[in-house]
């Protein structure tokens, strides 16, 4: 990467990379750091675009954005991509430009038959989940409504939680990795999460949407971000760059590894290339 390159899009994932954790907590604080706020208002000025991109749904990720002060006044509407990809929007106000839906059921099914107790979750659209029971409090935006199995994945969606307050990460990664989830395509958390969405699709696809409606390269994307549902978007991008606190795996998938989200990683990243004058 040359020292004279500068990114025309920024991709950021917001959980452990614009938003720091809350310790042992299993959610973030919603407050952007002043030095993030800066940086991103920085890039901004210059004329790139940015992209928010997370494994939160649409309405989980709007406040963000409000946080962030995005879009300002007489810029265009922003780009968001949300459910890990499955769900590319536009706000404000919230406009789905693309979704993609899959049948979860055998994979649900899978899981639950190893893990009965698990918690199932789908996006119920600008209210909250549709639960079988409630999940640990701050875990998920908006209300949780209580649904059976049955009913929750009766019809086509676009992603699915599925979590085990009493398993860990790694006993997910080995299941997963056991059943082939066939169908789907699934990613871990940093806890016993796991997401469920259809083949293909990853904040890699929605990105690539996003970059080709606004005229941009993917040479000159810069992605951001510290957790697996990250690991395609590293990839994909012109400059993939890692958390200082992800997992190896991740870290592996990266161009470069920046700070961690406790010292302002992605204001450090994004200052190399958009410097504070």
């Amino acid at each position: 990467m040359q020292e004279d390159w500068q990114p025309k899009l920024v991709a950021l994932d917001i959980d452990g990379t614009l938003l720091k954790w809350v310790e042992g907590a299993g959610q973030t604080y919603e407050q952007i750091p002043p030095a993030v706020y800066s940086a991103v208002h920085r890039l901004l000025d210059a004329g790139a675009h940015v992209v928010l991109s997370s494994g939160r749904s649409p309405h989980g990720m709007s406040p963000i954005a409000d946080l962030l002060k995005i879009p300002r006044d007489g810029d265009e509407r922003l780009w968001i991509v949300a459910s890990n990809g499955a769900v590319v929007f536009r706000y404000p106000e919230l406009e789905v430009v693309h979704e993609e839906t899959f049948d979860a059921r055998p994979a649900v099914e899978a899981v639950l038959r190893e893990h009965p107790e698990a918690l199932v979750a789908v996006e119920e659209r600008g209210v909250g989940y549709r639960v079988n029971r409630p999940f640990p409090m701050g875990e998920l935006s908006g209300e949780m409504i209580e649904t059976a199995v049955a009913d929750i994945i009766a019809g086509p969606v676009s992603r699915v939680i599925i979590r085990d307050p009493a398993a860990t990460a790694d006993d997910f990664v080995a299941l997963a990795a056991r059943l082939g989830l066939h169908g789907t395509d699934y990613v871990v958390g940093w806890t016993a999460w796991l997401d469920l969405s259809p083949v293909g699709v990853s904040k890699a696809s929605g990105l690539a949407l996003v970059a080709e409606r606004l005229g941009v390269a993917q040479a000159d994307v810069l992605a951001i971000g510290d957790g697996r549902n990250d690991i395609e978007m590293l990839r994909w991008a012109g400059r993939g760059v890692a958390m200082g606190q992800a997992v190896q795996e991740v870290l592996d998938a990266a161009d470069h590894v920046t700070d961690s989200v406790a010292d302002d990683g992605a204001a450090v990243e994004i200052s190399r290339w958009f410097p504070d004058s």
